[in-house]
């Protein structure tokens, strides 16, 4: 007998009813849809697994950064943030507290329900990814999104990760800063030259804990390549 599939779930989260019930409405038939009012229902309903979050950043209890940045170490499902917000500094703190993506109101369903699928797609990917690599003292495990030095887990978040799987993948080629952006947070708009700049800073920062070899290698007026 033929099983239903699962459906994904997604969690919405905006204080807003009419935006909550209009973005329901529409995801319903494709997904299981879980949502929340407020920052802190939203913490409460994350228990629940959700394979994708949209989250409004302005709230009145705990805002859309104060919830990323919470959940961010332990879910690491994609998370979408819609605002307002359109200055570059903005997304940059989006970016920084562990967002995947920007989605600006007032926005346009279909193309919400486009980059979600987007989103799920890479997802899906990821999960599927079942090699391990080995350099030097790390251990890569791309399936678990594991890195490890000599037996000790350097721990990185989901964008960290991401950034690390595509430069180790393809060690050797250098890529530059707009390259990486669109092939880590795949979204359509230009890559922001300081966010991956400080995310690459951080990685660099959290492997020098425990090795002294330079992994991620600039390449002055390029970009950046594995040096495995």
């Amino acid at each position: 007998m033929n099983q239903t599939p699962v459906k994904q779930k997604l969690l919405i989260v905006d204080d807003e009813s009419g935006i909550v019930d209009m973005m329901s409405a529409y995801f319903a038939p494709r997904y299981t849809v879980l949502a929340a009012s407020s920052g802190t229902e939203a913490l409460q309903k994350v228990s629940a697994g959700p394979d994708l979050i949209l989250l409004d950043i302005n709230m009145p209890d705990l805002d859309g950064l104060t919830v990323c940045r919470k959940i961010r170490e332990y879910i690491c499902c994609p998370i979408l943030f819609l605002t307002a917000r359109i200055e570059s500094a903005d997304q940059i703190e989006g970016f920084r507290a562990g967002a995947d993506d920007y989605i600006v109101k007032p926005f346009d369903l279909d193309e919400l329900g486009a980059r979600v699928e987007a989103h799920l797609r890479r997802e899906k990917r990821h999960q599927h990814s079942t090699a391990v690599r080995f350099f030097g003292e790390l251990v890569i495990d791309y399936a678990a999104r594991t890195v490890v030095a000599d037996g000790e887990p350097i721990l990185l978040s989901r964008r960290e990760f991401d950034i690390v799987e595509l430069l180790s993948v393809h060690a050797g080629q250098v890529f530059d800063r707009e390259r990486i952006y669109e092939s880590v947070w795949g979204i359509d708009g230009d890559g922001n030259s300081d966010t991956i700049m400080e995310h690459i800073r951080k990685i660099r920062a959290k492997f020098a804990v425990h090795t002294r070899h330079q992994y991620i290698e600039t390449v002055w007026g390029c970009g950046y390549k594995w040096n495995g």
